[in-house]
């Protein structure tokens, strides 16, 4: 894993590396190109994508380099041709890279990056790169989603023991942090990325001790200021939420109170509204609740539109392996290639119109309103102008002419 980020040129698929070879021994290796990588359909049936992972693509391109291991195990595949190898012991990468910012609303077939480089340095890259940028972005778009549901700094991210790896677990929670969850339960990426962590406690604190009461009272001596009990061990309502309020009153006779309990089982809409009319009742109207429990926007809007009284969210699974949608089906396409020392045009056409590519080296104009709202990207030529028509620019879906807008800005 730590070679891996530290960029390791292996890290890549073969076929990479065959063409890389053949494109060394055909003499043509060190030809620009120009790739874009972009996502053809928005993840979540969502209406826009939150870009990711782009620190750590840079980071990648940026320390690129074979050890002397790893070119011995290149050449006792026996696959590639004479010099190929001993080429390789130099490469550093060379080109330049064109990105949205992460944390980017952005939208199918613009790219969420463009690298120009020779065909060597450009090709290697390209399944480091697709890794990094296709799972970090989907989970951002799924923490946005998340997010935007039920409330702005109301949601935790809980999914350490559920994502998929070591890695896995690290690269979403930062990948969610950039989609808006404002903290996490995971304590390696809070260390490294500076990124608030929370927690509580889980049912086997309450069932460690003799009965649920003497759990809480045990769990509020040891963080007084901080103190969320989970109440669903047992009963919820008859015994979990009333021990909370004898230890919440025990806490306010110390000078403290009691910060929240948590829900993780259960009807959570008929729980939290029971829970939150008893907390009232005892005067601990302050007092959060914390839902947790094989959460997703889609639940949390049922949940809301049920009335339910919940103030912090703690959201696992389905938002750090992205639900429904386990991967973003990001492409990296060839637009541009040196030919007779110019850039031309490359395209891919196919049967299917959703394969075919947009050609040349291109940019995304963002267009807002007069009021600073954001209208339409428009993807264009890189040395263009915005194209207009009487003061407007007229945007088409390239794969459907007749969708035709004018845009005011």
């Amino acid at each position: 894993m730590n070679r891996l980020m530290q960029a390791c040129p292996l890290w890549t698929d073969l076929y990479e590396l065959t063409m890389m070879g053949g494109f060394f021994r055909s003499g043509v290796a060190e030809r620009r190109a120009v790739f874009d990588l972009f996502f053809r359909r928005i993840p979540h049936d969502g209406g826009y994508a939150v870009v990711a992972g782009l620190q750590d693509a840079l980071r990648f391109l940026s320390d690129l380099h074979f050890e002397p291991d790893e070119l011995e195990y290149l050449s006792e595949l026996g696959l590639f041709p004479p010099g190929f190898v001993d080429r390789l012991a130099d490469f550093r990468f060379t080109g330049d890279v064109y990105a949205l910012p992460e944390g980017t609303p952005a939208f199918a077939y613009e790219p969420l990056l463009r690298l120009e480089g020779t065909l060597l340095e450009a090709q290697l890259v390209e399944s480091a790169l697709l890794n990094l940028i296709n799972f970090s972005t989907l989970i951002a778009s799924k923490a946005a989603r998340v997010v935007q549901e039920a409330g702005y700094d109301k949601v935790v991210e809980f999914g350490l023991r559920r994502a998929q790896g070591p890695d896995g677990s690290f690269s979403a929670t930062r990948a969610a942090y950039i989609g808006g969850v404002a903290a996490t339960s995971n304590t390696f990426a809070g260390a490294r990325l500076n990124i608030p962590v929370r927690g509580t406690h889980a049912h086997s604190w309450v069932m460690a001790f003799p009965d649920e009461l003497s759990a809480f009272r045990a769990y509020a001596e040891s963080y007084p200021d901080s103190c969320i009990l989970l109440v669903d061990t047992y009963d919820t309502l008859g015994s979990g939420v009333p021990n909370a309020i004898t230890v919440g009153r025990e806490l306010r006779a110390r000078g403290h109170d009691l910060y929240g309990i948590r829900l993780d089982s259960g009807d959570l809409a008929y729980l939290s509204i029971e829970a939150r009319r008893m907390l009232d009742a005892a005067g601990f109207t302050s007092t959060r609740i914390v839902a947790s429990g094989d959460l997703d926007e889609w639940i949390i809007h049922d949940l809301l539109s049920q009335g339910a009284r919940i103030d912090v969210w703690g959201v696992g699974t389905r938002l750090v392996t992205g639900g429904h949608d386990s991967a973003l089906g990001g492409v990296y396409k060839l637009a541009a290639v040196e030919r007779n020392g110019h850039l031309l045009p490359a395209m891919k056409v196919s049967d299917n119109p959703a394969k075919e590519t947009l050609p040349a080296k291109k940019q995304v104009w963002r267009l807002f309103d007069g009021n600073g709202t954001m209208m339409a990207d428009v993807i264009a030529l890189a040395d263009e102008e915005l194209p207009e028509r009487d003061g407007c620019v007229l945007g088409y879906n390239p794969h459907h002419e007749y969708q035709r807008k004018d845009y005011a800005y």
